[in-house]
């Protein structure tokens, strides 16, 4: 019997737990679900799971990794679960890597495939997306985490049953909580959801050289990403971010611009279904990723571009 954690906002269940899912389910045997804190009911009506379980207590109103870990080591025993799955998220990922080292097992995370037997035998992408790693796990319970964008997400749907509880939780278990969120601007494509992205690097040369990526991504209805040489400058904070260490981004179309393509960058870009690259350095590690490529500078292609775009707009 395999568990998928789900993690939903605003009353929907993200779609990187959905993928997680689709992992869970590959497992064999009934796959049932965890959801955690206000609003799991509803969203547990959309689990195809044969039963989600909706954690419930006044204290899990904010995200507490240490109580969403405890939620997760009595799942084992409360439901006879011997893998738990969860998505490659920052918070999910927090909550896995505490439960196991209060379960004593060990945590495979950044798995994209997984074939039931005892070892499992996972794949796993390593050195921020240079590596596929073949590994067996012996373990009485198989932590995983999924990397997001790796698979498909399964439909939604009707669960089996539903089952509500309220969890014991220590005065420890809360010590750590998110105390404030900071939404983004109002209006905007967020990066994790746009069909478009266009994303500037180092080369863009200063914050307000981003001006022109901005143009651009607002005529293609995308949204603006950085990479972490730019947010290490400054010029754009980390949650516009693209990369290992940022967001895992999922676009039609990712246009990279003045971004050289370091490894870990690319991690973040790699589930991009085309991706153009535009630099003056032809040999640049993003070129050889990129299915198409403008050598030039993106000061002059990308206004270039967004003029063209206005003129057949009329």
């Amino acid at each position: 019997m395999n568990l998928c954690l789900v993690e939903h906002l605003d009353g929907v269940a993200t779609d990187a737990s959905l993928q997680a899912f689709t992992l869970a389910a590959g497992l064999g045997g009934e796959t049932h679900a965890l959801v955690i804190g206000p609003g799991g009911a509803e969203v547990a009506a959309t689990i195809p799971a044969a039963v989600v379980y909706v954690a419930e207590h006044d204290a899990l109103d904010a995200f507490a990794p240490d109580a969403w870990a405890a939620i997760l080591c009595a799942m084992p025993s409360r439901t006879g679960v011997t893998a738990i799955v969860a998505p490659g998220s920052a918070r999910a990922t927090d909550a896995m890597a505490r439960a196991a080292v209060r379960l004593g097992e060990p945590l495979a995370a950044n798995c994209i495939s997984a074939t039931p037997g005892n070892p499992l035998l996972l794949t796993r992408i390593r050195w921020g997306g240079s590596l596929l790693e073949e590994a067996r796990l012996h373990t009485d319970c198989a932590l995983l985490t999924v990397v997001p964008h790796t698979l498909p997400a399964v439909a939604p749907g009707s669960p089996g049953a539903v089952e509500r509880f309220t969890p014991e939780l220590a005065d420890a278990d809360l010590v750590v909580r998110v105390r404030e969120r900071v939404a983004p601007p109002a209006g905007g494509v967020s990066l994790t959801d746009a069909k478009v992205v266009v994303t500037g690097g180092r080369g863009v040369g200063s914050a307000e050289g981003f001006v022109v990526v901005e143009e651009l991504a607002g005529l293609l209805g995308g949204a603006v990403g950085c990479s972490r040489a730019v947010t290490m400058s400054g010029w754009r904070p980390h949650t516009d971010q693209v990369g290992q260490t940022g967001n895992k981004i999922a676009p039609e179309i990712y246009i990279a611009c003045g971004v050289s393509g370091a490894t870990q960058h690319i991690a973040g870009a790699k589930g991009a279904k085309r991706i153009l690259a535009v630099n003056t350095d032809p040999e640049a590690p993003i070129m050889s990723v990129a299915d198409y490529a403008v050598v030039g500078d993106l000061h002059e292609v990308l206004p270039a571009i967004s003029a063209e775009l206005r003129r057949r707009r009329g």
